[in-house]
């Protein structure tokens, strides 16, 4: 069996929502990036690879294993990270750990002290006490100590701080070290599927809108750019900005000058009427209102 996970034909109805035949298959040795929009069905899809919500259609199997047919052979070999991590609150760290290792026959005890250690994580701290870091990594230590095969994480590097975002993307890389296990995570953050996806599956309304190897697509991407400069079709939106803002503001500056050296100059006639003598008159503050577009400019050119 080539493949950690196939989906066929998925399908799950809420009111409002719905999993449209989702179709799409992950290799072992390999990371998929699940993307896609707040409400597209990335959890609905994990959930249904979990058996935590029922299917409507379709089929499930990890490592050829059906997932109903087979739950607690599939369940022992699949790792799983929630991106807000729910255990008892008021439970210590390693009684939380004795009370899930009898689920998995293949837990490695001495792996997660190490991993308590590694991630600063100390055995007698209730579980409550965690920031959501904290949470996230002792979820990560769970999942990792009883020898999973498949790892599936649902927005693992929300809210983490940089830091612990890449610690996490270089250890699921490290994962896949052995070709027969493999990682399934959905973010909406793209540096990180830039850094570690093997895999890009987009989700759209409940359907997959395409599900291919992220080098492949990423290299599309950087050739549609590149032709479009060769034609002069297209400037990258940043690039864009940024030089009409310094034109515009170096446009701004000079009229402003130019209006200052004459206000600074004229005087209005001694017989003058009108609203003349009366723009004269506050001319300093117009003077200061002046400096603002030169403001703007040096904000411009060190940002």
């Amino acid at each position: 069996m080539s493949n950690a996970l196939e989906i066929k034909s998925l399908r799950k109805a809420y009111k409002g929502f719905a999993l449209k035949d989702v179709s799409f298959v992950l290799p072992k040795g390999s990371i998929m990036g699940l993307v896609g929009p707040n409400g597209a069905g990335k959890t609905t899809i994990i959930k249904l690879i979990l058996n935590l919500v029922a299917r409507q259609a379709g089929e499930i199997k990890v490592f050829g294993l059906d997932n109903l047919a087979d739950e607690k052979a599939v369940k022992t070999r699949i790792g799983f990270v929630h991106e807000t991590p729910a255990l008892v609150e008021d439970v210590a760290l390693k009684d939380i750990a004795s009370a899930t290792a009898p689920f998995y026959p293949r837990w490695d005890n001495a792996l997660f002290q190490s991993l308590l250690a590694e991630f600063e994580l100390p055995p007698g701290q209730k579980f409550k006490k965690l920031s959501h870091g904290m949470k996230m990594k002792f979820s990560l230590a769970l999942a990792l100590c009883h020898d999973a095969d498949l790892l599936v994480l649902d927005e693992p590097t929300s809210g983490l701080d940089p830091v612990f975002r890449r610690e996490l993307l270089e250890r699921l890389s490290g994962v896949i070290q052995d070709e027969g296990k493999a990682v399934l995570f959905s973010t909406h953050i793209t540096s990180d599927l830039e850094r570690t996806a093997d895999y890009i599956t987009l989700i759209h309304d409940g359907a997959v809108v395409f599900s291919v190897v992220a080098g492949l697509l990423m290299a599309y991407i950087f050739r549609r750019e590149d032709a479009a400069r060769d034609t002069g079709d297209f400037i990258l939106p940043e690039d864009d900005c940024t030089q009409r803002s310094l034109a515009q503001e170096a446009f701004y500056l000079l009229t402003m000058v130019l209006i200052l050296i004459f206000a600074a100059w004229a005087k209005p006639a001694p017989d003058a009427t009108g609203l003349w003598p009366f723009i004269f008159s506050v001319k300093w503050y117009i003077v200061i209102a002046l400096f603002m577009p030169l403001i703007s400019l040096i904000t411009t050119l060190s940002g």
